[in-house]
């Protein structure tokens, strides 16, 4: 059973733009003047088409592909943070349409971890609080919460961060941070959507190694970027544009971080 599997998935924005339209007239003194008026026009733009997808327990999959082309979205339909024009989308075979919107937070406590590019740490409250800040919300016994909070810190190498406040941290360290919260919940999936935009490459590495002993654990991994050394941390890259899935590469056993490199960097130029 996949954990993730979404059927002809479409997603049409409708957005209404307010049009300047001028005309030349005369007052009634004969003069002419210039008469404006801002009319409403509704514009429908197709950001997702016919998407099919699946990911098992154990993927480890990133989505790959210009600004623009829907990778973000197709993750917010994926997670269950958004939903689509048309078509299903099951998370470990419940069809997320139609269910309300604790049934939706439920599923993505259970199921998702989220690490952002952008972090959206509540800047008030130390290290140790926004990483617990998903278990508070589900109002979970406080101390499987300290239990939980002080056994990823310690997996992850940032115990020292605790008492810390987010600002008091580097960009490194705030990355850690937030994987710690996306994985606090024992979630089943790591959604990442670029979490390595905001890092050096020391850095960037650094938390890529991360994701791959995650991954060597049974993590699944499901993630955004537009970099090719990235993706090759990957068992498969799925290229993105227009809206669809244009191409997969999928890695061979045996092959190499370094092979697979140079395999998604001619996936990266054929489609560019």
């Amino acid at each position: 059973m996949a954990l993730i599997k979404a059927v002809n998935l479409h997603k049409v924005f409708i957005l209404e733009i307010g049009v300047k339209k001028e005309t030349v007239d005369q007052d009634i003194k004969g003069k002419m003047q210039t008469l404006r008026e801002y009319i409403d026009v509704t514009k429908s733009i197709t950001v997702l088409s016919g998407i099919d997808f699946s990911i098992e327990e154990g993927d480890y999959i990133v989505i790959m592909g210009p600004s623009g082309s829907g990778k973000t979205t197709l993750l917010n339909m994926l997670s269950a943070i958004d939903i689509p024009t048309k078509g299903t989308v099951h998370i470990n075979d419940q069809l997320t349409r139609n269910l309300s919107d604790n049934k939706l937070a439920n599923i993505r406590y259970k199921y998702i971890g989220f690490d952002f590019q952008n972090f959206y740490f509540l800047e008030e409250l130390s290290v140790r609080h926004n990483i617990a800040s998903p278990l508070v919300m589900q109002e979970e016994d406080e101390s499987m919460i300290i239990e939980r909070v002080n056994e990823i810190a310690e997996q992850l190498g940032i115990c020292d961060l605790l008492d810390k406040y987010p600002k008091q941290c580097s960009g490194g360290q705030k990355q850690k941070i937030a994987l710690a919260r996306a994985l606090v919940t024992h979630p089943k999936i790591i959604v990442a959507d670029e979490p390595t935009g905001n890092l050096d490459s020391n850095n960037a590495n650094m938390l890529m190694q991360i994701f791959d002993e995650l991954n060597h654990k049974g993590k699944t991994i499901l993630m955004v970027t537009h970099d090719c050394w990235i993706a090759s941390y990957a068992k498969k890259v799925l290229y993105f544009k227009d809206g669809k899935i244009v191409e997969t590469l999928v890695r061979k056993d045996g092959i190499s971080k370094e092979e697979f490199f140079l395999e998604v960097l001619d996936l990266n130029s054929k489609h560019n």
